[in-house]
């Protein structure tokens, strides 16, 4: 963790303000040091303020996303966080993961980025990514699980994404095969699985998310205004993109250790719990095939079956899925 990073700890666990030479003796570094570190937050936009007899205390922090501040405000993590850059704007974060990790950077790495100029989700689809109104990120994985397995990746997501929104916005969101959560019948969320394989081994996996969180309905482009939602439009309020994002990572960690431990019964209970599919008619279109029929459940792998028509079980494993009518 860097020295801005726990000086931010440090304020963030203290409400009522912690001592410029606590912190020197924390950081090991001087008063002066100190200084200079809260006068570069406050630069930053950091609302740090100062007295003689409470020493410094944090009062606001600004809606941006800052690498230092979310390695403070998520602590000790097991994988996923332990490495995370933020850029202004990037083509898309999946992008910049795919180079790191063809450099051999550890899995866990997070990459968030401002805004993407070509922000993609599946099938080629274009992502919307406006400046400082959502959540843009990729992680890297590098899971000891076969090909065919990774699929369980793309349900520990969304239970894992779900679960965060849930705490800190309080909003319900339903998922939708396999990788849309949805607030009302309207995409908040998707996620994006990109990966590197040999024949019986995963080389990598990235995992590439899209939230829309502070857009106001009009911010939508036309097309997208019918089927796509924020959560702030949803909640009514401005929500902390930084509290959120911290809160994800949390959670897709604490997923991902249930996939790397063999226990993926337990994600795809949850899972199912929240799905908006399991149980419903719907159409699968896999290039130029198409699979009517019942979603019924999730296989040991996270494919979906579904009965079709004639009776007949179909597994699943890609395709653009629609909900019947």
């Amino acid at each position: 963790m860097t020295t801005d990073a726990k000086i931010l700890s440090a304020l963030r666990a203290n409400d009522d303000g912690v001592s410029g030479a606590q912190l020197a003796e924390q950081l090991g570094i001087s008063r002066a040091a100190v200084w200079a570190r809260i006068d570069e937050l406050r630069k930053l936009g950091y609302d740090i303020a100062a007295s003689p007899h409470f020493g410094y205390r944090l009062v606001s922090a600004p809606d941006v996303l800052h690498a230092d501040d979310l390695l403070a405000r998520l602590g000790e993590t097991k994988v996923i966080g332990r490495d995370i850059r933020v850029f202004e704007e990037t083509t898309s974060t999946n992008d910049v993961i795919e180079k790191l990790a063809r450099d051999g950077v550890k899995e866990g790495a997070v990459v968030f980025a401002e805004s993407q100029t070509k922000g993609r989700g599946r099938l080629g689809r274009k992502w919307v990514s406006p400046t400082r109104k959502g959540l843009w990120f990729s992680v890297l994985l590098r899971p000891e699980l076969s090909p065919q397995e990774t699929t369980q990746l793309t349900v520990a997501s969304a239970t894992a994404l779900r679960r965060a929104i849930k705490n800190v916005t309080g909003l319900l969101t339903d998922i939708k095969w396999p990788n849309d959560l949805l607030i009302g019948g309207k995409k908040v969320v998707g996620i994006l699985t990109e990966m590197s394989a040999e024949v019986d081994r995963v080389r990598h996996i990235i995992l590439g998310i899209g939230v829309d969180v502070n857009q106001d309905a009009p911010e939508f482009p036309v097309e997208l205004r019918k089927i796509a939602t924020s959560l702030k439009a949803e909640a009514g309020e401005q929500i902390s993109r930084a509290e959120l994002a911290t809160e994800m990572l949390r959670q897709l960690d604490a997923d991902y250790a249930r996939i790397c431990s063999g226990k993926f019964s337990l994600v795809a209970d949850e899972w199912e719990a929240g799905c908006a599919t399991i149980g419903k008619n719907v159409s699968v279109q896999m290039g130029t095939r198409l699979i009517r029929g019942c979603a019924e459940a999730l296989d040991d792998d996270g494919a979906l079956l579904v009965r079709t028509e004639h009776g007949h079980l179909e597994r699943v494993i890609g395709g653009d899925v629609t909900l019947e009518k």
